[in-house]
């Protein structure tokens, strides 16, 4: 099970942003998107990962754009959607 990361005193959520602007809509953000809505229910990680839309995160050269927490912004097709987020969980 996956625990949430700590700061300070307090639990918090990791954010994940993918970005719904044209280019990434075009690249299947919204397989993203739901790939990663299926895993946070499967996994019970709903109190763990606040999934959020966004429009350009500047990335939109490769595929969509996806930035968890303040990090660099990823390249993230939709077929690696899953390992990507599960990959920042065990990091976190």
């Amino acid at each position: 099970m996956v625990e949430p990361m700590l700061v300070g005193e307090r639990m918090r959520n990791m954010i994940v942003q993918v970005c719904i602007g044209s280019a990434c809509h075009l690249k299947g953000s919204y397989d993203v998107i739901k790939t990663m809505q299926r895993v946070i229910e499967e996994d019970d990680l709903k109190n763990k990962v606040i999934l959020k839309s966004s429009f350009c995160l500047g990335k939109c050269s490769d595929a969509v754009s996806v930035q968890v927490d303040e990090g660099p912004v990823d390249s993230v097709i939709p077929a690696d959607a899953e390992a990507y987020l599960k990959r920042h969980l065990e990091v976190e």
